[in-house]
């Protein structure tokens, strides 16, 4: 059998605000129900996090017309507070996401393994702008 080499997407953000806060507004339910769309016609309607290894999350994201919605949901592999959350999603792929600060200035990168139905700048496009919403969402 011919094992395939799985393509990872990376983005990444710095966010204008101190790690603590960063972190509490990506783990916390009714913040991340606030910030989780890559688009103004879209929406978090649920959100649950149970975050430890081994914990379960997951979030209802729903177009705001109600024509279409799906559940994101995965199991965290690896926490460590105000550094680093590592997760499998649902469909098996790998995500690892990377907390820095420096000078008040938080920085983020979120590396994922791509999957086959959208095209690799779609899913980039996609995620990054989730990233973008999450930092609008913390400066504001």
């Amino acid at each position: 059998m011919i094992k395939m080499e799985k393509i990872v997407i990376e983005v990444e953000v710095n966010i204008n605000a101190p790690l603590p806060s960063v972190w509490q507004k990506w783990t916390n339910c009714q913040d991340i129900e606030k910030w989780n769309a890559a688009s103004d016609d879209w929406h978090t309607t649920k959100a649950e996090n149970d975050l430890k290894i081994g914990g379960k999350f997951s979030s209802r994201m729903e177009a705001k017309d109600g024509s279409m919605g799906f559940d994101f949901w995965g199991i965290y592999t690896a926490i460590k507070e105000n550094e680093k959350i590592e997760y499998t999603l649902g469909d098996d792929r790998k995500v690892k996401i990377q907390f820095y600060e420096k000078d008040g200035i938080t920085h983020i990168i979120e590396r994922f393994e791509a999957e086959t139905e959208n095209t690799i700048e779609l899913q980039k496009f996609g995620w990054q702008a989730i990233l973008n919403s999450f930092k609008n969402y913390v400066e504001k």
